[in-house]
């Protein structure tokens, strides 16, 4: 009889250990029953709309809106953030207001600009009570990774994985240009809270973020397909962002220090730019389930990546019966 395995895959360049808290711990039914919620328009008032409408996962779970539109045609106040490897994150929201994902993903549910219904409400519509819901929608989020991108092959050894213009671009975001300032690890983010000027206009901040103009460095990863920028999606391209790092941001009162003119040539910002492109790679999202040969097959190429392994199945299908239980 052909096993199948049930898993969450890491792709090359992330941490292989994809943390999780205690009282919620990774579970295929809880990843499958996150990935229904997150696709369930009855979360949304007028059922118009579900959290992959916002979180598109052929646009790298953004939505290509400066301003995500909500239930009966209203606008919420900042650009939708995509949810890239999200489960290894300390912050959420641009504020970084709430700090685990179980309390993150009940919030646009009870936005009355973005799905607008209250919690008992969604659990009448759903049958879920609020803590399964948050469980399982915090565990499909924590499913969606990206990696093997250029870049993480560039770096695990294949020195054939950029162009000399990438490289170069490579050499500017960790030197001169001081992007890993800010934009460091694994997921090219520091987590924290920055004023670059992105909210100062006509001598005030429109936006006070998390407090005089701060707001959450985003990761880069998947970067090149999710425009447009910034908490407002005011820069279209990543050609507009990097000419507003150039300049030195907008000065305000507040602004981070480590923000200042970079004087970057045309051809520097360039290779910035490429270099940014490099960062798209392998997006997955759920689970995969592939044919369970031997115990030894896992490292072979029909198992590309690392795996957290969840069950093995005698189907292929969901919800078939389980054989052993792996984590």
């Amino acid at each position: 009889m052909t096993l199948f395995v049930a898993a969450i895959t890491i792709p090359l360049g992330l941490d292989l250990y994809l943390p999780a808290p205690e009282t919620n711990p990774i579970t295929d039914e809880k990843i499958e029953l996150g990935r229904k919620l997150f696709n369930d328009r009855r979360l949304s008032r007028d059922g118009s709309i579900s959290c992959a409408s916002c979180h598109d996962e052929k646009r790298a779970f953004s939505d290509g809106h400066s301003v995500s539109p909500g239930v009966s045609g209203r606008r919420g106040r900042r650009n939708a953030p995509a949810l890239i490897n999200r489960g290894y994150g300390r912050a959420f929201f641009w504020d970084g207001r709430v700090k685990t994902l179980e309390e993150q993903v009940l919030k646009p549910i009870q936005d009355p600009n973005e799905m607008d219904l209250t919690i008992a409400e969604a659990s009448v519509r759903t049958g879920l009570d609020a803590s399964t819901m948050a469980m399982a929608l915090a565990t499909y989020v924590r499913s969606i990774l990206s990696g093997d991108a250029p870049y993480d092959r560039f770096v695990s050894g294949d020195r054939n994985a950029l162009t000399s213009e990438q490289l170069l671009g490579l050499q500017l975001f960790r030197g001169k240009a001081q992007c890993s300032t800010c934009h460091a690890g694994p997921n090219f983010t520091d987590e924290g809270l920055h004023n670059t000027g992105v909210a100062w206009r006509e001598g005030k901040f429109v936006d006070e973020g998390a407090g005089r103009g701060r707001f959450k460095t985003p990761s880069l990863r998947e970067i090149s397909r999710t425009a447009p920028y910034m908490h407002d999606g005011s820069f279209a391209t990543l050609s507009d962002v990097v000419e507003f790092y150039d300049g030195g941001g907008r000065a305000n009162p507040a602004i981070d220090p480590d923000i200042r003119k970079l004087n970057l040539s045309q051809d520097e910002k360039r290779a910035l730019v490429a270099f940014l492109g490099t960062l798209t790679g392998r997006l997955t999202a759920g689970l995969r389930i592939l044919p369970f040969h031997s115990w030894t097959a896992l490292r072979d190429e029909d198992y590309q990546g690392d795996h957290q392994l969840l069950r093995v199945y005698d189907s292929p299908a969901f919800g078939s019966r389980p054989r052993r239980v792996l984590v």
